[in-house]
């Protein structure tokens, strides 16, 4: 029986990731190769049995990949699929882990030659840390994993690459370009963009004593802003609408809030907080734990 070859181009946290989890779950069925444009990133995927081999050359990584995870930074995919299309052969699958759709969905499905498909993706699951140091077998474990639902995807392409994902213990849930930008940025693009925000506020704090009250709420608050500045830049590009829109419904309850405590209007604030606790609440209950 012939072994799985699987290409991941981009050996970050989340490329490094899928690679442990697949290698640990595939064993020897499968022979996965790994592309980064930083040659220390090479090495170091190596070192850590991220991957089995590593090119410096695209074309080389993928000419004999069955499947291919693109794991870079959004703005960075359509230029890498222009230049592995014409070298990827025949029945190959393509899939991304972009925190976007819409917006490369259509662009690399159109790319593609015929007889190679693309199923999207999108691991909700990362770390304030970032890079191969930072990769985790474990870390798509009871998270969702979003397959993006297209009519030019064949059921084979999508079973192929949801039996993949299944080797990770994600948590995998199909659904259309639209729903997925709306919902990810509520659940996440627009929290990301306010945990930033929250951090780039102690700016107008004119003396440094003051953030000696930084504590436990501003650390946990803030965790997500420690990650990764190029790729959230691409994801509030790539899905500007959805996260110009939450961050629209934001500012408006939090221009609520300013005018009811400039109001004093006590019984306003305690609905507002005591809506949340239980909206809160009822979140993660359903949740499935770590």
């Amino acid at each position: 029986m012939s072994k799985l070859n699987i290409t991941i181009i981009g050996l970050g946290l989340i490329g490094g990731s899928i690679g442990l989890s697949l290698k640990e779950g595939l064993q020897s069925q499968a022979i996965l190769t790994g592309w980064d444009n930083n040659r220390g990133v090479r090495e170091m995927s190596l070192q850590r049995k991220a991957v089995d081999r590593v090119s410096s050359s695209l074309s080389d990584a993928v000419k004999a990949a069955d499947i291919v995870f693109l794991c870079t930074p959004i703005l960075q995919m359509m230029p890498i699929v222009e230049c592995i299309a014409p070298v990827m052969k025949q029945g190959a699958i393509l899939t991304d882990v972009g925190s976007t759709k819409r917006f490369i969905s259509d662009k690399i499905a159109q790319m593609l030659p015929v007889g190679i498909e693309y199923v999207g993706g999108h691991p909700m699951a990362g770390s304030e840390q970032s890079g191969i140091v930072a990769a985790d077998k474990d870390l798509f474990r009871n998270k969702s994993y979003i397959l993006v639902d297209c009519l030019k995807t064949s059921p084979a392409a999508m079973f192929t690459i949801h039996s993949l994902i299944t080797i990770t213990g994600a948590l995998i849930t199909t659904m259309d370009m639209e729903k997925h930008d709306l919902y990810a940025a509520l659940a996440s693009h627009v929290p990301h963009v306010t945990a930033a925000a929250l951090v780039n506020l102690l700016d107008h704090v004119g003396e440094p004593e003051g953030l000696q009250l930084a504590g436990g709420g501003f650390r946990d608050t803030t965790r997500i802003a420690g990650s990764d500045a190029d790729m959230w830049a691409d994801i509030c590009l790539s899905n500007c609408d959805a996260v110009a829109d939450g961050l629209k419904k934001l500012q408006e309850l939090l221009g609520e809030v300013i005018f009811a405590a400039q109001s004093s209007d006590r019984e306003a604030l305690y609905s507002f907080f005591s809506k949340a606790k239980q909206r809160r609440a009822s979140i993660t209950s359903s949740l499935v734990p770590n």
